[in-house]
């Protein structure tokens, strides 16, 4: 008895979480003002480059292009995460996650570092979201319809199971930038510099007063 209580529970669950998605998706993407770059000082750029590939990485990002000269950093396009991937971060909003679950997301990020007059380091992010359009397959019934793409979502890819009519006729379209998760990915390159410098500072002090003990 209490094993079906709980199966009507999680799937009960899952209806109203569904439902939210649904009434969120149903909003158009508002237009949203431009990202600033993310500016600092005295910092190095080599560092700099690894703290950003860190923070992209550690979002599931796969690193298609680093390039230290040029200042270039860039991803491959990764599958938005699903509902029960709660360890995720890479849906910036309600209806960004909502977009996600209830088509077949992907984006792909691009920072790009350049030195600014006054030794200012600066990154720009810009990430790109495109949608799956895969065609419906002919003479398929409302109820069968929810059988006719098999989805399985990992950490970092989605996997599709498509007839070749479906493959043929399938394109990823353009939905513009996602500038919440810009905001997120620049948010989060500003505390991990913060929080090595605080450390840094730290470790700096901690031998400073062991210097002074000494003499």
């Amino acid at each position: 008895m209490a094993c079906i209580s709980l199966s009507r529970l999680c799937l009960l669950s899952c209806l109203v979480v569904m439902a939210i998605f649904t009434g969120c998706a149903q909003k158009q993407r508002q237009p949203v003002a431009a990202v600033k770059p993310l500016c600092m000082v005295n910092m190095d750029k080599v560092e700099f480059m690894k703290v950003a590939e860190d923070v992209l990485t550690k979002m599931y990002f796969a690193i298609e292009k680093a390039d230290t000269d040029s200042g270039v950093l860039r991803t491959r396009p990764l599958s938005g995460a699903q509902f029960f991937e709660l360890w995720r971060s890479d849906n910036a909003g309600g209806f960004n996650t909502a977009e996600a679950n209830l088509s077949s997301i992907r984006r792909t990020a691009e920072l790009q570092v350049s030195e600014e007059a006054g030794g200012q380091l600066c990154v720009a992010c810009r990430v790109l979201t495109e949608r799956l359009d895969i065609p419906e397959q002919k003479d398929v019934t409302s109820s069968g319809r929810a059988y006719t793409l098999f989805s399985r979502s990992g950490q970092s890819i989605q996997e599709i199971k498509l007839n070749k009519e479906q493959e043929a006729k399938m394109a990823w379209i353009d939905m513009g930038r996602d500038a919440q998760l810009e905001t997120r990915i620049l948010s989060r390159i500003e505390n991990r510099i913060a929080n090595r410098k605080q450390a840094s500072a730290s470790q700096n002090t901690d031998k400073s007063e062991t210097t002074r003990s000494k003499s």
